[in-house]
């Protein structure tokens, strides 16, 4: 959604570029949202669904592919929803959003997309409740996620059809492949593949090789359920018309945008340090994963008899691979042993917590990699709180909680923060998976609303690493899958020469800034540093999030900047 200030001007009288047209139409589609969020519930194939697909086709993102194709139906943008919803929704013709509202004490099973952290409950056959407890960004990705599915079902419908409208022959052998999976039996699959071609209208190669990208990826079912289930349902929707519903529970409505469970997840953390003494002690809050500040500190140590290296580069690739389970696991119980408390999240945020002593961390154990200043650190007695990723606008709730003052019995305690450090994932630009990239300033998408900052990062810190740093501003967008190659073309080609898009950068600058510049929560000298480094490309094809994840391409630099940051803090007077 860009304001008319960041579009360039008509290029006639009659005709707009695709920018304006994409800007409109996430316009369109944000507006569409929120109203359908007030009003309670909507058919995603009644008028006002219908108004939201129409804006995604004209948006036409990127991460879904060929969405604007009448007859192909995309299938990595699949794939990439199904591993941020919940199993088996494309079974339920009901969805309905709801927050935290006691499901957790029913006897229905969670279920956890594999990619996104959120609480999902399959109430029976036709009915699906997905919490949302992250706030409005959570909310507009799960509702673009499926217009999409209800874009690409709609396309499984016609394809099932003759011009005549009767049911083709590929069709009803993929009702019969689906029954003999269900049942335990055995079909050709290369014979099925064939079927599913003329349903998805895509070529065999295509179909086999997406066939077995699905079977891989745990918590989601096979391509030919959900063809099926979805083709099922949109036909069922148009033949018999069984609609299907999306519905926003009121307790949803009442309390998004309240900060109720970013309140809870910020007391609860103050009430940690208040219990153990700590509230009076210099602390450093930096938000990243939970694992390469927790392996940068212990790993070589926790590891040594198992692994002898002090190659921590090396050790940490290690780490990152899945089947790695019981050296992570060995890593965490040592570290908790030696400094580091685990701070569970109880609220609904999602967001776990790490707090490191760092006087109780002794620096013999430490790797050479980090610049341990004992002097400063025996002297200030600092902590860090480490704290997981937020989603979009949830990060100005979580920064905003977390840095007012903790009531007690009377007395309010503040923070001693002394630095913020922002590490996080990013879409870039100009480059490529991997590289990183320098803010300095935060625009957020939709207006010329931007965010300066003294970075106490800067391009020269990266250098000599072999890998590309770009530095300059960066745009805070509603949504990675609202993003296409018209608007990031606009935004690295036009005078605000930014070098990446990510979701939370704008949001926990905002809190920080009011914070310390109009609250007086916090000191108005505290040192910022951010950094993030490329999980994807969405202007070269092939690189979009789509396409697969980071995977060992993003240990390098994750490590990098934790070190860089730790460092910092570490030895203050380089």
């Amino acid at each position: 959604m860009l304001s008319n200030s960041l579009i360039p001007l008509y290029t006639t009288t009659h005709s707009r570029t695709r920018a304006q047209e994409s800007s409109a139409a996430i316009q369109r589609l944000y507006i569409a949202m929120r109203h359908l969020f007030i009003r309670g519930s909507y058919k995603p194939l009644g008028v006002s669904g219908e108004a939201m697909i129409e804006a995604l086709m004209t948006l036409r993102p990127e991460i879904y592919g060929s969405i604007a194709d009448p007859e192909k139906v995309e299938l990595e943008g699949l794939l990439y929803i199904f591993q941020r919803l919940p199993e088996g929704i494309e079974e339920c013709r009901y969805v309905n959003l709801i927050s935290k509202e006691g499901l957790e004490f029913s006897h229905f099973p969670v279920i956890i997309p594999p990619k996104r952290r959120r609480n999902c409950y399959r109430i029976d056959q036709e009915q699906m409740f997905i919490e949302m407890t992250r706030g409005r960004s959570d909310i507009y990705d799960v509702l673009t996620h499926l217009t999409f599915l209800f874009v690409e079902s709609e396309k499984i419908r016609r394809n099932s059809e003759s011009t005549r409208g009767n049911t083709t022959r590929a069709w009803k052998m993929l009702e019969q492949i689906v029954e003999k999976d269900k049942n335990g039996e055995d079909f050709e699959k290369e014979v099925a593949y064939t079927y599913l071609s003329s349903i998805l209208g895509r070529p065999y190669g295509e179909i086999a090789e997406a066939a077995e990208l699905f079977e891989k990826t745990p918590r989601v079912n096979s391509l030919f359920h959900i063809t099926y289930w979805m083709g099922k349902l949109a036909r069922e929707e148009k033949q018999e018309s069984q609609d299907r519903v999306i519905n926003f529970s009121s307790a949803l409505r009442e309390k998004v945008g309240h900060h109720l469970y970013g309140e809870l997840w910020a007391n609860h953390i103050k009430e940690h340090l208040l219990e153990n003494q700590l509230f009076d002690r210099p602390i450093h809050i930096i938000s990243s994963n939970l694992h390469s500040v927790m392996n940068s500190f212990f790993a070589l140590a926790a590891l040594k008899r198992i692994r002898k290296t002090e190659d921590l580069g090396a050790l940490a690739l290690e780490l990152s691979k899945e089947e790695n389970d019981i050296l992570r696991n060995r890593v965490s119980e040592f570290a908790q042993k030696t400094g580091m408390v685990q701070i569970e999240d109880e609220s609904g945020t999602n967001i776990a917590v790490q707090l490191f002593d760092l006087t109780q961390i002794p620096s013999s154990i430490l790797p050479p990699d980090l610049e341990w200043n004992e002097r400063y650190i025996a002297e200030e007695q600092p902590l860090l709180l480490v704290v997981d990723y937020a989603f979009g606008e949830q990060a100005y709730e979580i920064m905003d909680e977390l840095l007012k003052p903790y009531e007690s019995n009377g007395e309010n305690y503040c923070l001693k923060v002394r630095s913020i450090s922002i590490m996080g994932k990013a879409g870039i630009l100009e480059g490529k998976k991997g590289d990183i990239m320098i803010p300095t300033a935060h625009v957020f998408e939709g207006t010329a609303d931007n965010y300066p900052l003294e970075n106490d990062l800067r391009k020269e810190d990266f250098e000599g690493h072999d890998l590309a740093v770009y530095q300059g501003p960066m745009i805070s967008v509603l949504g990675t899958s609202l993003q296409n190659k018209d608007i990031l073309g606009f935004f690295l080609e036009s005078s605000w020469k930014a070098v990446g898009l990510e979701m939370e950068g704008a949001h926990y600058q905002k809190a920080i800034q009011a914070a310390s510049k109009i609250r007086n929560n916090i000191n108005s000298d505290v040192v910022l540093r951010y950094a993030y480094y490329a999980s994807d490309n969405p202007l070269l094809t092939g690189h979009t999030l789509a396409s697969g994840s980071l995977g060992e391409e993003g240990v390098k630099p994750t490590y990098l900047i934790t070190w860089k940051i730790l460092n910092k803090i570490l030895n203050p007077v380089n």
